[in-house]
């Protein structure tokens, strides 16, 4: 095994800027084969990397993470992208239904200490079930979403999984996610047209104000201080230069590198 930091990326991200998304999933493809799945909230971004991944037909896996309290409509998106565009779906639930959970810990999600682990029981944790079955997984986080995703990178190191998360769609501004939507009638959450900008569980989750930020309406009853689940390494205060074990041949092809092993 070898050690792939985020400091070894640095090159590539900054070659990558170019890039479509098109382009960077279809590089994720030729690089980790069936290592690699995208993962989605069922969000718009969300639903437009689905509608990507269909029209290449990759046959590639898509996480979905059922905290076991998601909106309805949520979960309809999720089926109706599964039906239409021919994707194989992975949903990963927590160990415990919210009721017990909430019988043995309360009603976490109430404070700013009790939704950061509430997140971590119901997001984090499922998805750590499937850590070592991928190298890397493919996301929908855009820079245009503001707050601590504003100088997101394209390939992040994600210390927990232990795999790369490729977001081909950093650079995708609003309007060009507006556009791609309208262009090709994409699935899109419905609660979207309800004022929701950003969409989670329904515990926490609420209509935006149009001169509100766009993460809001989430934790809304905890102030500004919660505003991230913890999901997404990047939403974190990340280490100097995370690191993840990868096989040495793979980290030489991620970074271009032929290694001679000769003495």
């Amino acid at each position: 095994m070898a050690r792939l930091t985020q400091a070894d990326l640095v090159d590539l991200n900054h070659k990558f800027e170019e890039r479509t998304p098109v382009e960077l999933i279809q590089w994720a493809h030729e690089m980790f084969g069936d290592r690699l799945a995208a993962i989605s909230a069922m969000q718009k971004a969300g639903s437009v990397l689905c509608h990507l991944m269909s029209q290449l037909e990759l046959g590639l896996k898509v996480l979905f993470v059922d905290t076991g309290v998601n909106f309805h409509e949520t979960l309809e998106t999720r089926d109706k992208i599964a039906e239409q565009y021919g994707l194989n779906v992975i949903t990963l639930k927590p160990g415990q239904t919210m009721e017990e959970q909430t019988a043995e810990r309360g009603v976490l999600y109430l404070t700013v200490e009790g939704q950061q682990e509430c997140c971590d029981l119901r997001k984090t944790q499922p998805l750590l079930k499937v850590q070592g079955e991928y190298d890397a997984l493919l996301g929908s986080l855009r820079r245009s979403d503001g707050g601590k995703r504003e100088s997101c990178p394209i390939l992040a190191i994600d210390e927990k999984m232990n795999c790369l998360r490729i977001n081909p769609m950093a650079t995708m501004d609003d309007e060009q996610l507006e556009a791609y939507t309208a262009e090709h009638d994409v699935i899109i959450n419905p609660l979207h047209h309800q004022g929701y900008t950003t969409i989670s569980c329904n515990r926490c989750t609420t209509p935006v104000l149009p001169n509100e930020p766009k993460r809001a309406g989430r934790w809304r009853h905890l102030g500004p201080w919660s505003v991230y689940c913890g999901i997404n390494p990047t939403d974190t205060d990340p280490a100097n230069s995370p690191a993840i074990d990868l096989p040495q041949d793979l980290v030489d092809r991620i970074l271009g590198r032929e290694t001679d092993f000769m003495i």
